[in-house]
């Protein structure tokens, strides 16, 4: 078996083509800027509280 089950035979991957088609997406003028939001969101809050987390580990100490 090994994962390759009833799609063994198929050349492609079946959605490949519509996978990464930006364009065609679905509310993408919503999506797009709450996904940009989420990604530059977590670049910040996560070195924020990493920081506070280590002044906090250390002062304790």
């Amino acid at each position: 078996m090994g994962g390759h089950g009833a799609h063994a035979n198929k050349p492609y991957y079946l959605h490949a083509k519509h996978m990464y088609n930006l364009d065609m997406m679905k509310y993408q003028r919503v999506k797009m800027p709450i996904f940009a939001f989420t990604c530059f969101s977590i670049g910040v809050v996560v070195p924020v509280y990493a920081a506070i987390f280590q002044q906090r580990k250390t002062a304790s100490t």
